[in-house]
């Protein structure tokens, strides 16, 4: 009789974290079913309310993330990172797992660290071009590193790294459908140049903002645009007599549910350089305009886009450059059918639509574990 696999989980803080740990537990639990996992996060953070409404255990620790704003409030980090560590020590000592698995986020340091010192293999899977100090501090213990950028080697060891790739939602992949069908479907004109643009669940006030500045240049170009604005400022752009006046050309959304069918219909895609987000447009194999979140950690997203920018597979606008060059970049884009379709190819180096079977595939390998 074959041994139930135990495996420990730990990622967390924001979606990027969260949702390439959740696609590789749900890959391991498609090819062992009986499997038991248990995840280690932070109280308090997106994965607690996440990770169980994807139907995995999962216990919390009370550590928190360094504050660079505020130097004063990590005066009690010290006590709440021992807790963590004891916390994790009990979890890991009760859970007994076979292996771990980190993708980055203050949450997953105590646990994997302590994983390493009671002798549980551990893998880590990082997804940005800028480590984050928790993956970089654990790599030299990790039995292996899986990464969604080339060239890594200065981060981690080099023999124990790999190229595959973001784990990214299956239906990005799979639903993609021919532009012409998405915008049919959309009710939007087969013949017209489409820009999406897309900011996250909050939406970016960048990116709103930069669209407000040049509402009127969308019907002057006869461009359709399908415009997520996010929460924040939803209510008062819908409300907006500039851009309602333009609502044949402008479809405006607070959300996109089917993000699959926006992508399709897309002709160029404005964005936000999240890790995430960045592999499902490499899927999409659509050219995109990158304007990075310059608060990100490290600036990470910066680093992110740069990556795309020096391989001719993106462009890039920084926030403090909006009003000068979000508008200029946009028509290069979209007034260049050879600078579009060159993008479009070079996009397809980061596209990675089998990473999460493939980092599946290297834990189980180098465990020696057949499904």
């Amino acid at each position: 009789m074959k041994k139930k696999l135990k495996i420990l989980m730990s990622g967390g803080g924001t979606g990027g974290h969260i949702f390439p740990a959740i696609a590789i537990a749900q890959e391991i639990q498609k090819r062992f079913p009986d499997a038991e996992f248990l995840f280690i996060g932070a109280n308090g953070k997106m994965e607690m309310e996440k990770v169980p409404q994807s139907g995995f255990k999962i216990v919390g620790l009370n550590i928190v993330g360094f504050d660079r704003g505020n130097l004063l409030k990590n005066f009690k980090l010290p006590f709440k990172l021992i807790s963590s560590l004891v916390k994790a020590r009990q979890t890991i000592k009760e859970f007994q797992p076979d292996f771990a698995i980190g993708t980055g986020g203050f949450a997953s340091g105590p646990a994997l660290y302590i994983a390493t010192h009671l002798g549980i293999p551990i893998f880590l899977q990082e997804q940005n071009s800028l480590p984050g100090k928790t993956n970089t501090f654990l790599a030299r213990k990790a039995k292996a590193v899986f990464t969604a950028y080339p060239n890594m080697g200065h981060f981690f060891p080099k023999t124990k790294t790999s190229f595959l790739g973001n784990p990214i939602r299956k239906n990005i992949i799979t639903d993609l459908i021919e532009k012409d069908v998405a915008k049919e479907q959309l009710g939007l004109n087969q013949n017209k140049l489409t820009i999406l643009s897309v900011g996250g669940s909050l939406g970016s006030r960048t990116v709103n903002n930069g669209w407000k500045e040049n509402i009127d240049k969308i019907a002057e170009k006869d461009y359709q645009l399908i415009w997520q604005t996010g929460k924040l400022d939803y209510k008062s752009l819908a409300e907006n007599s500039q851009i309602t006046n333009h609502s044949s050309k402008i479809q405006l959304k607070e959300f996109i549910a089917d993000m699959a069918l926006a992508y399709s219909a897309a002709d160029v895609i404005v964005s936000r350089a999240g890790a995430i987000a960045i592999s499902e447009l490499a899927m999409t194999k659509k050219p995109v305009l990158l304007i990075p979140l310059p608060t990100a950690a490290e600036d990470h997203q910066t680093k992110n886009a740069m990556n795309l920018v020096e391989k001719n597979a993106a462009k890039m606008v920084k926030d403090s450059e909006m009003s000068e060059k979000f508008w200029t970049t946009l028509q290069e884009i979209c007034e260049n059918e050879n600078l579009r379709k060159e993008m479009s190819e070079n996009l397809n180096f980061f596209a990675k639509p089998l990473a999460t079977e493939q980092i599946v595939d290297e834990i189980l390998a180098s465990l020696n574990i057949k499904a």
